[in-house]
C-alpha cells in the first residue's frame, strides 16, 4: 500500500475488497484501473494526496460525484483524489448562502436548502455531483430564472497545483473565481463551494407533455413559436426525444413508444405558470400531460431511474444559435431512427438569465445560444448494441453539423483539444490558458477536458 504522509482518509489499492466499487463511475462504459484511490475527509487530506502524487510522479484524477460522461474522475495507474466522502453542507438562511463540500450530490443540496424554502440552480437529476456540474457551468431547471450554477458560485476553497489552499472570491482571488465559473477541473481541487440561494418552491409547476414522435416536426415548430422564443424566465423547458421510459408516472401502454416530450418547470407563481403553459399543452394530440404542482425536490429526482449508474453512455453535443426549420427536420428524422429504448436526445432551452450575463464575465461561453442539443446513445452492460448506438449518435451529430454553434464542456466525451476550444471560443480560451499558466504551469490537473497552460 502506498504511504501518504499526513493522510487520514481511506487509501484503496488494487486487490482491496472495495477497489472495484470505488473505481466505478456513473458511465459504466468507463473501465479504468487507478493505482491508488485516496478517499479524502477534508482539505488536509487533499493536500497530502496531491503532494504524494507529485512526489511519486503519478497522474492525478479528481473525483467529486463521478457523473461526467467522459469518466475523467478515474484514471489508469495514477492516483485518484476522491472527494466522495466529503458531502457536508451548511445553509445560512439569513444570508441566503450554502457552503457545500466537493463530494456532495445535488440531492444533498436540494434536500437541505428546500428545508428553508431556498435553492440554487442544480442539474436535472439529483445524483449529479455538485463539483463537476458547477465547474463546467451548470445547466438545469432553474437556469433561465436564476442563471447557471456557476453564476451562483460566490466563493470556493481550492487546493492548487503548488500545494496551496486558496480562497477564490471577488475579494480574495477574482481571477481564480472567474476560471472556476466554467473552466472545469483545470485549476485545482475545489474542497468547498459557496453558493447564492434563491426562494424556490417548495412547489413548482412541472412535468412532461408527450406527443407521438411522428408529430415531432410540428410540435417543435409550435414549441419554438410559443415557448422557446419569448418564454418568461420562470419557465425552463427540455425537449426529450426517445421511447417512453417505464417510469411509474407513465401508463404501461406508452412504455417504449417513441415520443416527443416537452418537459417544463415553472419556478414562480403557479397560476401564472398555468397561463404561460396553456398554449403548449393544448397543441395537437398529446398522448399524456403530467404537468402539475409538485415539490421541487421530487421534480429534481423524477428522472433519476432513466439515467442510472452503470449503464453505458455515449454522447455527442452542440449548442444551437437558434432553432431553425432545417434543424427541426434533422431532429425529427434522426430521433425516429433510434433503436434502443434507453437512448434519447435532449434539447435544452437556454436564454433568460443565462443571456443576461456578459460573455466575458465568466469562463462559461456562448451565452447567446438559444439551445443545447445532447444526443445520447445508451445501452446496458452486456447488450450487443453498443456499436449500433454509437453509430446512431455520430450520424445524428453529423447531420446537425450545419447548425452547430459552440459546445458545452460538461457534455463532451473524449473528443480532443479542438472540441474543448470550441466550448470556450478563442477569447475565453486564451484567457483560460493564461490563468492555467499561473495556477498550474506544469499541467498537473490534465486528466479532464484539458486547457493547456499558455507557453
Amino acid at each position: 500500500m502506498l504511504d501518504i504522509p499526513g493522510f487520514t482518509g481511506r487509501v484503496i489499492t488494487p486487490g482491496d475488497e472495495v477497489y472495484d466499487e470505488a473505481r466505478r463511475v456513473w458511465n459504466g462504459a468507463v473501465d479504468r484501473h487507478p493505482g491508488v484511490i485516496a478517499q479524502c475527509t477534508g482539505a488536509a487530506d487533499v493536500l497530502a494526496a496531491l503532494r504524494c502524487a507529485r512526489e511519486a510522479g503519478l497522474l492525478v484524477a479528481v473525483r467529486g460525484g463521478g457523473h461526467n460522461v467522459a469518466g475523467t474522475a478515474v484514471c489508469d495507474d495514477g492516483l485518484v483524489i476522491d472527494l466522495s466522502p466529503m458531502r457536508a453542507l451548511h445553509v445560512d438562511p439569513g444570508r441566503r448562502t450554502a457552503r457545500v463540500e466537493g463530494g456532495a450530490l445535488w440531492g444533498d443540496v436540494d434536500q437541505v436548502t428546500q428545508g428553508f424554502g431556498l435553492a440554487t440552480p442544480g442539474g436535472i437529476v439529483s445524483h449529479t455531483g455538485v463539483a463537476g456540474l458547477t465547474l463546467g457551468g451548470g445547466i438545469g431547471w432553474l437556469m433561465r430564472k436564476h442563471g447557471l450554477t456557476a453564476d451562483n458560485l460566490t466563493a470556493a476553497d481550492v487546493v492548487t497545483a503548488d500545494g496551496q489552499l486558496r480562497r477564490a472570491s471577488d475579494e480574495d482571488d477574482p481571477d481564480l473565481l472567474w476560471a472556476l465559473r466554467g473552466g472545469g477541473g483545470n485549476y485545482g481541487v475545489v474542497t468547498s463551494f459557496t453558493f447564492r440561494l434563491h426562494p424556490v418552491g417548495p412547489q413548482v409547476l412541472a412535468g412532461p407533455v408527450l406527443w407521438p414522435m411522428e408529430d415531432t416536426a410540428d410540435v417543435l415548430r409550435h414549441y419554438r413559436d410559443v415557448v422557446a422564443g419569448s418564454a418568461p424566465p420562470e419557465l425552463t423547458t427540455i425537449v426529450n426525444l426517445r421511447k417512453a421510459p417505464p417510469l411509474p408516472a407513465i401508463p404501461a401502454e406508452l412504455h417504449k413508444r417513441p415520443v416527443c416530450a416537452v418537459q417544463a418547470c415553472w419556478a414562480g407563481d403557479l397560476d401564472a405558470g398555468e397561463r404561460a403553459l396553456r398554449a403548449l399543452r393544448s397543441y395537437g394530440r398529446p398522448l399524456l400531460d403530467l404537468v402539475a404542482p409538485r415539490p421541487y425536490t421530487a421534480w429534481q429526482s423524477m428522472f433519476n431511474s432513466a439515467v442510472p449508474h452503470g449503464w453505458h453512455y455515449y454522447w455527442k453535443s452542440t449548442n444551437l444559435a437558434r432553432l431553425e426549420d432545417a434543424a427541426i427536420d434533422v431532429l425529427a428524422e434522426h430521433s425516429l431512427r433510434v433503436a434502443s429504448p434507453r437512448s434519447y436526445t435532449l434539447l435544452f432551452h437556454l436564454g433568460g438569465a443565462i443571456a443576461d450575463i456578459g460573455e466575458d464575465d465568466t469562463a462559461y461561453a456562448h451565452r447567446r445560444a438559444a439551445h443545447n442539443l445532447n444526443i445520447n446513445g445508451v445501452w446496458q452492460p452486456g447488450e450487443p448494441i453498443g456499436d449500433q448506438e454509437r453509430a446512431w449518435t455520430r450520424d445524428f451529430f453529423t447531420a446537425i453539423e450545419p447548425h452547430r454553434s459552440g459546445a458545452y464542456v460538461n457534455f463532451l466525451g473524449e473528443e480532443g483539444a479542438d472540441r474543448v476550444r470550441q466550448a470556450y471560443g478563442e477569447r475565453t480560451y486564451t484567457r483560460l490558458r493564461q490563468l492555467k499558466a499561473r495556477y498550474d504551469p506544469e499541467n498537473v490537473f490534465r486528466f479532464n477536458q484539458n486547457i493547456p497552460p499558455a507557453a
